[in-house]
């Protein structure tokens, strides 16, 4: 008899002989387990957390926060007061892992980092990826900051400290410096034995990078690859020698976009001299692709952050100076709108009809500023092919105004009288292309200005297709002496 069979016999006795444990039966915990899931978050559920806070029973606390996900922790910092989050950090500090403070809303991290003693946010960020710890401190102000970095270890804060070295949003700033390198020398075996080996390798990685006598990354090697190749074939003859690198310098927008184009998991993040320093992996990309998303929709909108955590003060100050540049394009139609007064008094279809082809003018420039800001972010739209978007937008905007024109001239025409409908179609064209083309020219012209086309750019183009349609229309209907 084989040593397996007698092995698998043993067990088998072992088991039979082993008493029953006593526990919950498992359709119980599926009944619990949807329990919890039921009254999770709910008011009651917050209340019942708030209420231990108020009393100050830790213990209480702990014990209904343990359960939850951690996206679950996070959103529930977000339903407590500003007073009550503190609270909760301090009561539930060994429970903040690197996925609660990923999913923290920044607004709401950033004021529980700075109520938290400097120690307890240590403690925290010891428990955190270089990555993660980085975003929880670097808000912090510097004193702060300071404070924090003491209580850490040394190796943990030379490599915080090295990170925030680097400007912000830069791949440098955002990068994990836990990755697996290994030389180019070895075969297939050593580097398994090396993995099974090291009880500090990063927690996730997808790849191995290969690196020189310089620490340059010469190749990469899928996990995938090492699992399936014979131990004594050199890694050299395996390894992709063909990878995408990422200087430390790298903007977070860009480095999205480089995930997106190359179809990329992970990739090396390199310094000045070639050295490798850290990873980005798909998992942070996705993260940033959302957030710059997510911006550039509230910067269009002039909204700011956007943010129900942002401080009131912050979101005043944010939109209050939109809302006044508003008021600054909207005098300059109301002093085109002064000019034809006298016209208007004559003949009060004018009044009537006006707004809308400010109105249409203004959604035909909001529809093309909003592809090309989108189309400048995305890298489609740059300084090679922008005469060919142009010229495209320039061929939408006729067909646009051409039909828009059709309908409205028919209609004012049946309504009012045929000259006032051939006005207002005429005008109509006019300024659907005039908007066409500032909604793409004006983004352009603040992307050339190294300025975020996404912030002004509505302003501007609000500006242009109100003026231009008020002028186009009233100044076509005193040339057609309707109003003489």
């Amino acid at each position: 008899m084989s040593e397996d069979v007698r092995l698998d016999q043993d067990e088998d006795l072992l088991l039979a002989d082993a008493p029953e444990e006593e526990g919950p039966h498992p359709d119980d915990r599926i009944d619990d387990e949807r329990h919890d899931e039921e009254n999770r978050l709910k008011p009651e559920y917050v209340r019942s957390v708030r209420d231990a806070l108020d009393e100050g029973d830790k213990g209480a606390v702990y014990d209904l926060v343990e359960p939850l996900h951690p996206a679950d922790i996070a959103d529930l910092f977000e339903l407590l007061d500003r007073d009550d989050r503190t609270a909760l950090a301090r009561a539930i500090t060994d429970l903040m892992s690197s996925e609660v403070i990923a999913e923290l809303n920044d607004y709401v991290r950033e004021d529980m980092m700075e109520a938290l003693p400097a120690e307890a946010v240590a403690f925290i960020a010891e428990q955190l990826e270089t990555d993660d710890a980085v975003q929880l401190i670097e808000d912090l102000d510097e004193e702060d900051q300071q404070a924090v970095l003491a209580e850490l270890d040394a190796e943990d804060r030379a490599a915080i400290e090295s990170a925030l070295a680097y400007p912000e949003e830069t791949a440098g700033r955002l990068m994990s410096r836990d990755f697996v390198a290994v030389p180019e020398h070895m075969s297939v075996g050593d580097v398994i034995d090396y993995l099974r080996g090291r009880h500090d390798l990063a927690t996730d990685f997808f790849e191995i990078f290969v690196v020189d006598e310089r620490h340059h990354p010469v190749g990469t090697c899928a996990l995938s690859w090492i699992l399936t190749t014979p131990r004594n074939i050199a890694l050299s003859d395996v390894m992709k020698r063909d990878q995408t690198l990422i200087p430390v310098s790298t903007d977070q927008e860009e480095l999205a976009l480089m995930f997106q184009k190359y179809a990329l998991i992970s990739a090396a993040v390199v310094d000045e001299s070639g050295r490798l320093v850290g990873q980005m992996t798909v998992d942070d990309v996705v993260h940033i692709i959302s957030e710059e998303a997510g911006e550039d929709v509230l910067l269009l909108s002039g909204a700011g952050e956007g943010d129900i955590n942002e401080p009131i003060r912050e979101a005043y100050a944010s939109r209050v100076r939109w809302l006044i540049a508003n008021l600054g394009t909207a005098l300059v139609a109301s002093f085109i709108i002064a000019m034809f007064g006298a016209a208007i008094e004559k003949l009060v279809a004018l009044a009537v009809l006006m707004p809308i082809v400010a109105s249409i003018g203004g959604n035909a420039g909001t529809q093309t500023m909003a592809v090309a800001v989108r189309a400048i972010a995305t890298n489609q739209l740059t300084r090679a092919n922008t005469w060919r978007i142009v010229r495209r937008e320039l061929r939408v905007a006729l067909l646009n105004g051409a039909t828009i024109a059709v309908l409205i001239g028919l209609g004012t025409a049946a309504i009012f009288t045929p000259q006032l409908g051939a006005v207002i179609a005429t005008a109509m064209i006019i300024n659907i292309i005039v908007s066409g083309m500032a909604g793409v020219l004006v983004p352009v012209m603040f992307e050339r200005l190294n300025q975020d086309p996404a912030v002004a750019s509505s302003v501007f183009v609000t500006m242009i297709t109100d003026s231009m349609g008020f002028f186009a229309f009233l100044g076509l209907a005193v040339a057609a002496g309707l109003a003489g």
